[in-house]
């Protein structure tokens, strides 16, 4: 049952694919606002067809640009947060290399960078400096790698001065954005468990697509806390620990149920993403 579960599911993503992906090519090559929101109605479906119902607590800043700040542990963190939001993501120079994913990730126009030579770093800087001032919402995913899900690891500070970049005589928005795998079937996800959601390390991405695929409803709480701007700090290391303590804070609090009482959960994963 589940190998029908999961063709079923790949079959339906495939179709969703095509049906969309000629419309974000037009919207992309003539500069239409559709090129921003057609990857939001694409990862909505992805989310449904995954069953995976998305908690969102805080609410994401309107006021374009917006440089996120977010933990990162799986290829679903794209998924999730782009239901959420209209968003572009920084991304790894290896990924505009993968067959499939990567036409996905520059139709989303996401920013790749070589984080690990100094030079091309800071091409990529520039770029996100570039799509900042065009009033582009970028995701940055501040640890630099995927972590296990259950901790969050440090966060480097060199991108973040993306920040300070002047778009019409005041700073962008700087928001950090806690990301957690927290119910799989309507069970807690432990530490042991939270492996099925997550992927990072030298996981090998086949088998986590199969195995993902095959899982049932999963939630995943994602919390928008204050934002900030760039000159609200003396420095930008201070800015970077600033979002890192904010998202370890609330991301600590999600996997260990001890969400503040007014918020509110999504009942099936079909639903809308809630906001409190």
């Amino acid at each position: 049952m589940l190998t029908l579960l999961r063709i079923a599911r790949l079959a339906v993503l495939l179709v969703w694919t095509i049906v969309l992906l000629p419309f974000q090519v037009l919207a992309v090559v003539t500069g239409a606002e559709a090129m921003r929101r057609i990857p939001q109605l694409f990862h909505r479906g992805v989310a449904r067809v995954l069953g995976i119902a998305v908690e969102s607590h805080g609410m994401p800043v309107t006021e374009r640009p917006v440089l996120f700040i977010a933990n990162h542990s799986s290829w679903l963190d794209i998924v999730v947060l782009s239901t959420l939001a209209p968003v572009s993501f920084v991304a790894k120079s290896e990924i505009a290399g993968w067959p499939g994913i990567s036409v996905l990730a520059k139709l989303q126009r996401s920013i790749f960078i070589e984080r690990k030579r100094g030079q091309k770093t800071r091409e990529g800087l520039n770029g996100i400096t570039e799509r900042l001032r065009a009033g582009d919402n970028i995701v940055l995913f501040a640890e630099g790698t995927a972590a296990d899900g259950n901790t969050i690891l440090p966060f480097k500070s060199a991108l973040l001065s993306a920040a300070e970049t002047d778009v019409n005589g005041r700073q962008a928005w700087v928001q950090p954005v806690a990301v957690a795998y927290t119910h799989l079937d309507g069970f807690p996800l432990g530490r042991r468990a939270r492996h099925r959601m997550t992927w990072y390390g030298k996981m090998p991405l086949g088998p986590h697509l199969w195995s993902v695929f095959g899982n049932g409803h999963s939630r995943v709480v994602v919390q928008f806390l204050p934002p900030v701007h760039a000159n609200d700090f003396p420095s930008r290391k201070e800015l970077t620990a600033y979002c890192q303590a904010q998202i370890t804070s609330s991301h600590n609090r999600a996997i260990t149920g001890r969400m503040d009482s007014n918020t509110t959960a999504v009942a099936a994963a079909d639903a809308e993403p809630s906001r409190t």
